[in-house]
This record gives structure tokens, sequence and C-alpha cells, in this order.
């Protein structure tokens, strides 16, 4: 039996963009908020939208979505092993 081949969820239109952060965007995420890794919320590293990205626990993912007021919005998450 042929294995189905299944779409890119990321590219999907009511998906935002999801984007990992390099080491050094990290660190000044985390010095500008005063917070630790811990205290942002959690994403799986297993969840669909950022399968395609290679994270591993501990990195931060930046979600950018549309908004009507602001036109664009950004939200962070950190990756867990979940």
């Amino acid at each position: 039996m042929k294995k189905k081949k299944l779409p890119v969820i990321s590219k999907h239109v009511l998906i935002p963009k999801h984007s990992k952060l390099s080491d050094k965007e990290k660190k000044e995420l985390l010095e500008k908020y005063n917070i630790t890794l811990n205290e942002l919320p959690r994403i799986s590293k297993e969840d669909p939208a950022i399968i395609s990205l290679s994270t591993k626990p501990g990195d931060i993912i930046k979600i950018t979505r549309a908004s009507k007021t602001a036109g664009t919005s950004a939200f962070y998450r950190g990756i867990v092993n979940v």
C-alpha cells in the first residue's frame, strides 16, 4: 500500500506564519521582557504547524498573525517535549 503524502499545513491560509528565533533573538526577547523560557506559553515540538522547522525543546517560536487593528501581531511560544 502506498503512503499518502500529507499536505504542508504551514502553507494553509488559516495557519499564521511560524518562525524559529535564533539564539541571539531568543536572548534579546527574554532580556527585553525580563522573563525566562519557562514563563512563555508553550507549544509542543510535535505541533503540525512547526514540525517542518526542526525545533527542539528550549527553542522559541514567533507566530506572526494579521490583525485588523495593529496590522500584524507577534506571539511567542517556548518549545516543549509533550
